[in-house]
């Protein structure tokens, strides 16, 4: 396959002489349509862009982060995955997992940037601190350049970026108050250009939202449907709450009152554990991490809500979302019908009483 004078492999080319069975590579087609919520009849499309379509070159930056993207990117849970995305991208830098070292390395920026311009994925880990440029510090330092450089110069030229993670989505720990770096998501840089950005939150993302989306660029050469927030509608459009096991108890009323207590055994809902659960978007409960075994909550633990924007700054993980509480299918008619009694009374008597008070004036006047 050639781009202008450039060979560049298909991604099936590169599965073959790995030694991928087709069996298996149909297999993963197959899953990652399901991922992407696409039906079974997709699953050829896939399959024919990945046999046919080059390679999407891919220039992986870090800024300030712990790494957590690249370390579910790369565990991803099917065995094919990770050799899998890692065979459809042309992941021409990465400073964390390449071979190249020193000038060598940062060689491949500049000469993808050329080759490429306008044709690349600018994939983004971490964020960049611009108080430097205010106060004249010198932090985040590559090849003797500060990141926030090497990002602007690298995003004007890019088809698209990708904020992997909540750090590069929306600013996450270091982003938090007091924020003395000045740590910016990736949307708010100065000077960024006007490149698409698909924001893909989390800490970290789960590994298999990440692999569906660069899936979904390269075989349907667009990007994926953006909620208002920049988000993939297809992994970002519902609440944890809304699909999670436990959701049945919270219906009930059945909640954990304190760790290890009965209903914690039972596995009731955390909702008074201060799980975010009801406010969170992501594909936790659907997905799952490590391969489909688990989420938090499965495990015991509340939703902290990581890939929601400043979730750092909105108090203690184990304070509940509100003291609202439900009524619970387990409640008495009785139950309900007097409390329902009780609220159609108060606005009754609210009502009354406003009237009153308007006739009050009207004989006043």
């Amino acid at each position: 396959m050639t781009r202008g004078r450039i060979m560049v492999e298909t991604f099936y080319e590169v599965m073959r002489r790995q030694g991928i069975t087709r069996r298996s590579f149909l297999k993963y087609c197959s899953l990652t349509a399901a991922a992407m919520g696409l039906p079974p009849a997709f699953a050829p499309k896939i399959a024919h862009a990945m046999e046919t379509k080059p390679r999407i070159p891919v220039l992986w930056l870090h800024g300030l982060e712990c790494t957590c993207c690249s370390e579910s990117f790369i565990r991803s849970g099917h065995p094919l995955a990770k050799d899998v995305i890692l065979s459809m991208i042309s992941l021409d830098y990465d400073d964390t997992i390449m071979a190249a070292a020193g000038h060598q390395a940062e060689a491949i920026v500049a000469e993808t940037i050329e080759k490429y311009d306008g044709q690349y994925i600018l994939a983004c880990e971490g964020n960049p601190g611009l108080e430097q440029e205010n106060t004249g510090g010198m932090s985040c330092i590559i090849a003797g350049r500060p990141y926030t450089e090497q990002l602007r110069k690298a995003a004007k030229h890019a088809k698209a970026i990708i904020s992997w993670g909540s750090c590069a989505s929306w600013g996450c720990v270091q982003a938090a108050a007091p924020n003395p770096t000045g740590a910016t998501p990736i949307h708010k840089v100065p000077g960024i250009g006007n490149a698409p950005i698909i924001k893909v939150p989390g800490c970290p993302p789960i590994a298999e939202v990440m692999t569906a989306v660069v899936t979904f660029i390269l075989t349907f050469e667009r990007l994926p449907e953006l909620d208002r927030q920049g988000r993939p509608k297809m992994f970002y459009s519902q609440r944890i709450h809304d699909k999670c096991y436990r959701r049945p108890h919270f219906d009930a009323g059945q909640f954990v009152e304190e760790w290890d207590d009965e209903g914690a055994r039972k596995g009731y809902c955390l909702y008074k554990m201060g799980c975010k659960g009801p406010t969170t978007y992501n594909a936790c409960s659907t997905i799952r991490w490590n391969g489909g075994l688990s989420f938090p909550i499965q495990s015991g633990h509340p939703c902290i809500g990581c890939s929601e924007d400043g979730f750092w700054d909105k108090g203690s993980f184990y304070n509940r979302l509100s003291n609202i509480h439900q009524f619970g299918v387990e409640s008495t008619a009785d139950e309900v019908g007097l409390t329902a009694a009780g609220i159609v009374g108060g606005a009754i008597a609210v009502h009354a009483g406003i009237s009153a008070l308007k006739r009050s004036q009207s004989k006043g006047e």
